[in-house]
């Protein structure tokens, strides 16, 4: 199931407290942090058929979750 969960400070370990202290810090940092978050607990909901849908929206999800993903990258490596 852990393979499933794409959780950010499992994503970034490394960049733990940098995010933290974003997502304090800069308002624009937390909404794509929660943002990341809703959209990845959409995902796990429909593929572990909690909330099944069909499979042209869950990719539309996961496409959401992984540019989400790599903004967030773009802003903790800068």
């Amino acid at each position: 199931m852990s393979e499933l969960m794409h959780e950010l400070a499992d994503e970034f370990p490394e960049h733990v407290e940098k995010m933290e202290a974003l997502k304090a810090s800069d308002k624009a940092f937390a909404k794509l942090y929660n943002d990341y978050h809703e959209i990845n607990r959409q995902v796990i909901e429909a593929e572990t058929l909690e909330r099944p849908t069909d499979h042209f929206h869950e990719e539309e999800l996961k496409k959401q979750r992984a540019t989400l993903k790599d903004e967030i990258y773009r802003i903790l490596s800068a």
